[in-house]
């Protein structure tokens, strides 16, 4: 199934949903019909009489409006207008009376905007198809008395002479909202309409299902250019002029797009645009505002990407944008599993609640958008599966790039009733963005941001292994603990310590993922592994939760020794630990009777060496980061556990 029949679809599937749902996310708009930011709310009767008039709130000013072809992706200097809701121009009689500028191209005849508006709302009310509050708005506006109405409630504001002023010259109440802080120019404020009737339950024209209805009903019945629609094989109403503002307001770019006869859009292989691309009008409208709705209700956006997947039957799709956080939802924060056994039991849980609603059979796809040029957007992923596999996929992502990650956080409260942050754990896979931040840092801009996420998904969707290059970045990173830290800063800061630990989860997940097939590792400490990379990290972590837990006890703040050497140790790890071990002896000295905890630890894991393996200086692999890891997280986990308990520990093991 092609990406556009798959939209139509699931837009037909999801007729209910039209209109608004919620604040944060963009509407399924009803065909003919497009969102704009409007600023000025207008009230009248019935009878199209003037009753009252506001600012629109920016929370609430994102309103659906009828439009044609044209209107919806208007441009230049004379832009068709909408045929009810529009700027000022189009809809005040008296728009020029009152100091108003139209665009350029209208600066010959000044009435001009506001005479297609007042036809093109005439016909429609005139049609068999007409709404009696189109009817109410049409009376209104021939009265031409919009912008003094609007002037004498302040809506607008006005000099003497009641010419419109800039903002520059209104004076302005800082305590009050007045139209200066919805736009910067009056000329460009958009209106909307209620229209308040007796019995009348909504009276919101933007709201009002029977009005869309309306508009689209006379909309498409005056159509005559009619064809086969080459996605849904009926006879509709063509279109060449398909919708934009796909992946948010304002978004000019376009999916379908043939009105280039001079260039060489479609030149040379055919002679018209309708023989290049024969899409109906509806279906078009549908597949286009389905894909917006989704990727507003539901999707990944990083600048220009867009990423979003979606079922046909609007059922609610995991994302593969998604780390392991989102998918398990606020019900795991506060568990933390221990093994990655634990960790495929707590996903299968969550998967199988996804297959209540996506049953085997259920039709699945994952689109990615991103600009081709400034005009045009291209299809740069798209694939089309099966509800099982799709799930299964997904299922084997989490589970097998799976790390304790830290850098999620939560707003709370201190005792004082400030806000702060705080972090919380989850054990699970890392997001395609949070990974991309981790194997760049700072030389991360959008481009390569969006790069790394696009190369990502198909080692998600498709299972194809993770970029090697990728993996190697964030193993060296995490390596390099004094590279994320601003080389002209020399204080030491807690943000670079939760960049770094970060950093170091990511990497453990990405080679834990990249081993996978290969070899297994535990996200525990295996006591009993004694490959020579896994063991180095375990002296490396023991060296430092030593040093730390010293100087902590001594209320001193800097970074350890075995941390300032890690990256040096990642390359020659028998040598530079002959550096860290000397270096060892001041805190051993300070921790008295508990050093023979350490020493004892230390000898345990040197044992587990072969004398080859352990004088060897050939550079680590990423696998040292997870044996470093997994030490210092038990050492840590037993932090409360008393020095004399440690101390028996090593008697009894001596």
């Amino acid at each position: 199934m092609n990406w556009i029949q798959s939209l139509y679809e699931t837009y037909e599937n999801c007729q209910n949903m039209i209109g608004y749902s919620n604040q944060s996310e963009r509407p399924l708009l009803p065909v003919c019909h497009i969102t704009t930011q409007t600023h000025i709310e207008v009230v009248i009767d019935g009878n199209g009489n003037f009753r009252r008039a506001k600012i629109v709130d920016k929370s609430d000013s994102t309103t659906i409006i009828p439009s044609t072809e044209s209107s919806a992706s208007r441009a230049g200097s004379k832009p068709d207008c909408h045929p009810l809701s529009d700027k000022l121009q189009y809809l005040a009689g008296d728009f020029s009376d009152h100091g108003g500028e139209v665009t350029s191209g209208f600066a010959g005849d000044p009435t001009e905007p506001y005479k297609k508006l007042v036809e093109l709302l005439t016909n429609w009310c005139n049609s068999p198809y007409s709404h009696p509050k189109a009817r109410a708005v049409l009376a209104y506006v021939k009265k031409k008395t919009l912008m003094r109405d609007l002037a004498i409630q302040k809506v607008l504001l006005v000099s003497s002479d009641g010419k419109l002023l800039s903002k520059e010259n209104a004076r302005r109440d800082k305590n009050a909202k007045d139209i200066f802080s919805v736009l910067n120019a009056q000329d460009n404020a958009v209106v909307r309409w209620v229209v308040e009737t007796p019995g009348d339950t909504e009276s919101r024209l933007w709201r009002d299902e029977t009005l869309w209805e309306s508009w689209a009903n006379y909309y498409l019945n005056n159509k005559d250019e009619k064809g086969v629609c080459l996605v849904t094989g009926q006879t509709q109403i063509l279109t060449a002029n398909h919708p934009k503002y796909i992946r948010r307001e304002g978004d000019n770019a376009k999916l379908i797009s043939s009105n280039d006869t001079s260039g060489f859009t479609f030149r040379g292989r055919f002679i018209t645009d309708a023989q290049a691309c024969g899409v109906g009008l509806e279906t078009s409208q549908k597949a286009h505002y389905a894909l917006s709705w989704l990727i507003s209700r539901q999707g990944y956006r990083e600048e220009d990407l867009a990423v979003v997947a979606w079922a046909t039957t609007g059922a609610n799709v995991p994302q593969p944008t998604s780390d392991s956080f989102v998918l398990y939802g606020d019900e795991e924060v506060d568990k933390v599993a221990d093994t990655a056994q634990d960790v495929a039991i707590r996903l299968k849980k969550k998967i199988a609640g996804y297959r209540q609603e996506i049953t085997a059979t259920t039709d699945v796809f994952v689109l990615a958008v991103d600009s081709a040029t400034p005009g045009r957007l291209s299809i740069v992923y798209y694939r089309a599966l099966k509800g099982s596999e799709f799930l299964e996929r997904i299922e084997t992502w989490h589970e097998t790039c799976a790390w304790r990650q830290t850098y999620r956080s939560i707003e709370e409260q201190d005792e004082k009733g400030k806000p702060r942050k705080c972090y919380i754990s989850f054990i699970g896979a890392p997001s395609p963005a949070d990974i991309a931040e981790t194997a760049y840092g700072s030389r991360l801009d959008d481009k390569l941001k969006k790069t790394t996420v696009k190369r990502l998904l198909p080692c998600i969707i498709d299972g194809q292994p993770i970029p090697r290059d990728l993996v190697e970045s964030v193993i060296r990173r995490a390596s390099n603990r004094f590279g994320i830290r601003n080389p002209d800063d020399k204080k030491y800061h807690g943000d670079e310590e939760y960049t770094w630990e970060k950093t170091l989860s990511v990497a453990c997940a990405l080679f834990r993922k990249y081993k996978y097939g290969k070899e297994k590792f535990d996200m525990s400490l295996d006591e009993t592994r004694n490959t020579r990379d896994y063991l180095f990290g375990r002296l490396l972590a023991i060296a430092d939760v030593l040093e730390e837990r010293t100087l902590s006890e001594a209320e001193k703040k800097r970074p350890t020794n075995a941390t300032r050497y890690m990256q040096q140790f990642s390359q020659r790890p028998f040598s530079t630990w002959k550096q860290i071990h000397e270096l060892l002896t001041p805190y051993f000295m300070r921790q008295a009777d508990n050093a023979s905890y350490y020493k004892w630890l230390i000898s345990e894991v040197e044992v587990l060496f072969t004398p080859e393996d352990f004088l060897s200086n050939k550079p680590l692999t990423g696998e040292y980061l997870l044996g470093y890891y997994c030490q210092r997280q038990k050492m840590w986990e037993k932090k409360e556990k008393s020095a004399s308990d440690e101390n028996d520990d090593a008697d009894i093991n001596q």
